[in-house]
């Protein structure tokens, strides 16, 4: 290794040492995500039971994440992250007590969930924001595509060894696992510096509330402000309310269209894990394409297609299926990866906060409204006709996107 690998490694140190302590919170969260929802299911076989879950997950985001984004800004984001994940563990603790007790009801899980949901609305932010400070920008493409390579490992492995684990373990046993990985997060932040970004000083004679006003209107208008962004995030907002609705009909899609079982549905999620692996590995080495916007929206062109193969594949061809299940996996780590490293490495490091958690906001509102959409036209069409449906738009969009100049501006390349 020659001085200036050694130098680059050194500067990397405290972002490998923050990554690991998260990437392993993230698998222990994975796993109480898999045995929770597991437990809900074995105990009501309630479809309303699990919608309401899935709510509890998604309002944080959607209601707090844009006055959030203003308190990341404003706050010590080392210390945001380590309340946030302490808020996980201790939650996450008291549920293992009440199952240890055996007097767990469906309303504490719920709870449980929601406060897992508001430590992630702050962490998740704090987080990307944070790693642009740490992390040169020519390396900031290949850390995303290493997010996206965790994040398809995660989706491999979580389920599968999630329900290993419950026939060996009481529920109280993974929430415990998901405990100690909490811990090596917290410990990691202890023993790092998290640069913060500059700040105006405050004048001193304004509120705190006409401060948060002030900072939340300043991140509206600096969205606004950029044509370019408010692009990409109408297309991501698009893109969720056409093929959030998608994964949440595969059961469907393989049972009535395929006519395959469990372990069917149990490989097509595996195959889509998968290819989010490999795609994050190529970007993770490759880098992506000199201009980051090119890399994310030809994949975005590519990911159109898989769902497009998924919906039109015939019953009888259920390898296409699987192979189109990989192209999405793959697809989408190639295009959530460089768009993630061009908003970090072009918004402005005391902005990225509330950008983050206003994207987050805007794109998680749509999943509730497709899914809304979606069941009705499923029923009434057939399954396989939202598949096609929404591989069609995600195709055309990023045909769109690809001949827009405002798009493909050097600020967002």
């Amino acid at each position: 290794m020659n001085d200036t690998q050694t130098s680059e490694t050194q500067s990397l140190k405290p972002f490998i040492i923050l990554w690991s302590g998260q990437a392993a919170s993230l698998f222990g969260s994975q796993l109480v995500q898999f045995a929770l929802i597991w437990w809900l299911t074995t105990t009501t076989g309630s479809a309303t039971i699990l919608a309401f879950a899935s709510l509890m997950g998604l309002l944080p985001q959607v209601v707090l994440g844009p006055f959030v984004g203003v308190l990341v800004d404003r706050w010590n984001r080392r210390m945001t992250m380590l309340l946030a994940d302490a808020l996980v563990a201790v939650a996450t603790f008291g549920l293992a007590l009440l199952f240890w007790a055996g007097s767990v009801q469906t309303w504490h899980v719920f709870v449980i969930l929601f406060i897992r949901a508001l430590g992630g609305v702050f962490h998740w932010p704090a987080m990307q924001s944070s790693t642009s400070l740490m992390v040169p920008k020519e390396f900031l493409t290949r850390v995303q595509g290493f997010n996206q390579m965790l994040q398809g490992g995660l989706n491999i492995a979580a389920a599968p060894l999630g329900a290993l684990l419950l026939g060996y373990f009481p529920l109280q046993g993974i929430l415990l696992i998901d405990l100690v990985t909490a811990v090596i997060a917290i410990g990691a932040l202890l023993v790092i510096h998290v640069p913060q970004p500059t700040r105006a000083p405050s004048t001193g004679a304004a509120t705190f509330l006409s401060e948060f006003r002030a900072d939340l209107s300043a991140g509206l208008r600096y969205v606004w402000s950029w044509p370019a962004l408010m692009l990409l995030m109408l297309l991501a907002v698009i893109i969720n309310l056409v093929i959030n609705p998608a994964f949440a009909l595969l059961p469907l899609l393989v049972t009535d269209h395929f006519g395959g079982q469990a372990i069917h549905l149990g490989t097509l999620e595996a195959m889509f894990g998968f290819g989010v692996l490999i795609g994050g590995l190529l970007l993770g080495f490759w880098g992506g394409f000199k201009r980051r916007i090119i890399t994310s929206l030809t994949a975005l062109i590519g990911m159109g297609i898989g769902v497009l193969l998924l919906g039109l594949a015939p019953a009888n061809w259920m390898w296409l299926g699987f192979g189109a299940a990989f192209i999405i996996g793959c697809n989408m780590s190639l295009t959530n990866g460089p768009l993630h490293a061009i908003f970090q490495s072009t918004i402005e490091p005391d902005m990225q906060g509330r950008v983050f958690t206003l994207l987050g906001s805007a794109a998680s509102a749509m999943a509730p409204i497709g899914l809304i959409i979606a069941g009705p036209v499923a029923d009434w069409l057939g399954v396989r006709s939202w598949f096609i449906f929404g591989g069609g738009i995600t195709l055309l969009l990023g045909l769109a996107a690809s001949s827009c100049p405002c798009c493909c501006t050097s600020k967002t390349a």
